[in-house]
């Protein structure tokens, strides 16, 4: 096993800690046999040298007799583990068998050997072993983790660092924090800067970040736009509260790339121990869990794994269990709610809106199971499931005499992550035979963020199939003149929250105004999204409104009463 010559020390730096110099001399004996091994070692025999000599000095791997301790052996091991700065523990003592093993290995020590029948070839081979693992663990680790300077993630690095913080906090009843960082909107910077000049502002944050920890911390990168902070000895939240602070000022402080000034933000999860977890599974999971939470705030910012968020993330799991087997067991059903035009009064067409009959919890709402099917991205197959009922129902309302009306689906953002969205639709559209103008698929100008051109590029060969598209929540997000003009938009939905301000706030009348004109301006529709008024719907006529949706009109209801409603309909305009 031999390194590279530019990524190992000239010399072995070697921390021999004995009270005997004969132990000392055989030691030193045993590893000058070897020719790969130029050896620099020194002797300590005395306690107060050895706290010296590992403040002061720099070693590659620490030789540990086991008599030499003061007054514990354990409580000694763990100070070398902490004070040694994560340098490389090789233990001896004459105690034979597996048992010993593990107790000094689970007590911090990187590896150990028996006294008894000790000989050269299996002392150097151990010694080699931690040197040149710590050579590679150099090769990113240097004083802030070199794993961070050349791009490396070891995220194994980062696992047996945290279970031998781990061990340590459970033998000194103490409190270990880990945090998980995200650096937000990554990819953006990847795109305009390029990997290379992304991994560098990493190298920067985590420079600066490493500045405000402890030299008992670890900071180990984990991932491309994810840095991974253990935080030892924790002596109550208050301590840790100014820990975050510090992490949490230090991230906007501006990065150089290229010449430019670049001020960046991160999200930033908590996870104590023992409170969130004993394992390091446990913790960089509820870290991580805490860490999608902070994202919901704006700015860099951070949150505490609590018992509230534990219940929540059961909760959700279990949710998403059950919804994965309402797919399979056809538990969820669409809803339909009519959209009327103002002009004459009459049923345009419908929005189908999902529903979930649990079959024990009863009716779940969307705002409840959506967000789950999102996340874990179930969303993807529900959307094409409900397209293909929308294509049922089409055929379904021209054989039942109410042909031309048109059918609105929600598409998820989720759905534009799939790189056959478009052959999917296209195959569900063609196995229906459909008319494809009254198929009308809804999206948010923030489900196309992820890859804008791919959108753009999916909306324009639908449309070309003779799909049309609403632009959903108009007026809440990023909408613009600009984005609507490159989209082939012939509908916007004014969002429901503008419409119940109205005759609350003159700001809603204005921009419900401004929305209308500008999508007239551009030959586009408009729906109201919650009229429940009278006062409602008159100012929207007033203001030329196409069509009308909510409450005041018809509540969302399935199939087989929306038919009696258009029966309905449909006779009292033939009186």
């Amino acid at each position: 096993m031999t390194l590279p010559p530019d990524s190992r020390h000239d010399r072995l730096r070697l921390l021999v800690l004995t009270p005997e110099y004969t132990d000392f001399l055989w030691y030193q004996d045993m590893l000058s046999g070897d020719a790969e091994l130029s050896l620099d070692a020194t002797w300590c025999p005395d306690l107060i040298d050895c706290d010296d000599l590992i403040y002061n000095a720099s070693f590659d791997v620490i030789v540990w007799d086991c008599v030499f301790h003061a007054g514990c052996e354990s409580s000694f091991l763990q100070y070398l583990t902490v004070s040694g700065g994560d340098k490389p523990v090789l233990a001896i003592s004459a105690e034979v068998g597996e048992e010993k093993g593990r107790e000094m290995v689970a007590g911090g020590a990187a590896d150990y050997v028996c006294r008894q029948g000790l000989e050269a070839w299996g002392f150097r081979r151990s010694v080699k072993c931690l040197w040149y693992r710590e050579q590679l663990a150099g090769l990113s680790n240097g004083q802030l983790g070199r794993e961070v300077a050349s791009g490396f993630i070891n995220r194994d690095l980062f696992f047996d660092r945290l279970q031998q913080a781990l061990l340590r906090a459970e033998r000194s009843n103490s409190r270990l924090a880990l945090m998980h960082l995200n650096v937000d909107s990554f990819r953006s910077i990847n795109e305009s800067f390029g990997y290379q000049k992304s991994d560098q502002l990493i190298v920067q944050l985590a420079d600066r970040l490493r500045q405000k920890l402890r030299r008992v911390d670890s900071l180990v990168r984990i991932g491309g736009d994810e840095l991974a902070i253990i935080i030892e000895k924790v002596e109550d939240s208050l301590d840790l509260s100014q820990v975050i602070r510090k992490l949490v000022m230090t991230v906007p402080e501006p990065v150089m790339i290229d010449g430019q000034s670049i001020v960046i933000s991160a999200s930033l999860g908590v996870a104590t121990y023992p409170e969130a977890g004993d394992s390091p599974e446990e913790l960089m999971r509820r870290a991580n869990r805490a860490m999608f939470e902070a994202k919901r705030d704006t700015g860099t910012s951070y949150r505490f794994y609590n018992r509230e968020l534990h219940i929540s993330t059961g909760y959700q799991l279990r949710l998403e269990t059950d919804l994965r087997h309402a797919i399979r067991a056809q538990e969820l059903e669409l809803y339909y709610q009519p959209r009327i035009d103002l002009a004459t009064g009459e049923v345009r067409g419908m929005e189908c809106l999902l529903r979930w009959n649990h079959p024990k919890r009863g009716m779940i709402g969307p705002d409840e199971f959506i967000p789950v099917a999102e996340r874990s991205g179930l969303i993807v197959p529900i959307g094409y499931w409900v397209i293909e009922q929308a294509c049922q129902r089409l055929q379904e309302s021209a054989e039942l005499g109410f042909p031309g009306l048109v059918l609105a689906v929600n598409l998820s953002f989720r759905q534009f992550h799939d790189p056959k969205m478009t052959e999917t639709i296209f195959r569900i559209i063609f196995n229906a035979n459909v008319d494809t103008s009254l198929l009308e698929l809804e999206l948010t100008e923030s489900a196309m963020m992820h890859d804008p051109e791919y959108a753009q590029r999916c909306l324009r060969e639908l449309n070309q199939l003779g799909v049309s598209f609403a632009l959903d929540d108009f007026g809440t997000g990023y909408s613009s003149l600009s984005n609507l003009q490159h989209l082939p938009i012939s509908l916007v939905k004014i969002d429901k929250s503008f419409i119940q301000d109205l005759g609350k706030s003159a700001d809603a009348e204005h921009i419900i105004r401004a929305i209308i004109t500008l999508a007239h301006s551009l030959h586009m529709s408009v729906v109201a999204e919650g009229v429940e008024t009278k006062e409602q719907l008159e100012f929207l006529q007033q203001q030329h409104c196409d069509e009308i949706q909510g409450y005041y009109f018809a509540r969302p209801m399935p199939w087989n009463e929306l038919v009696q409603f258009l029966t309905q309909q449909s006779r009292s305009a033939c009186l």
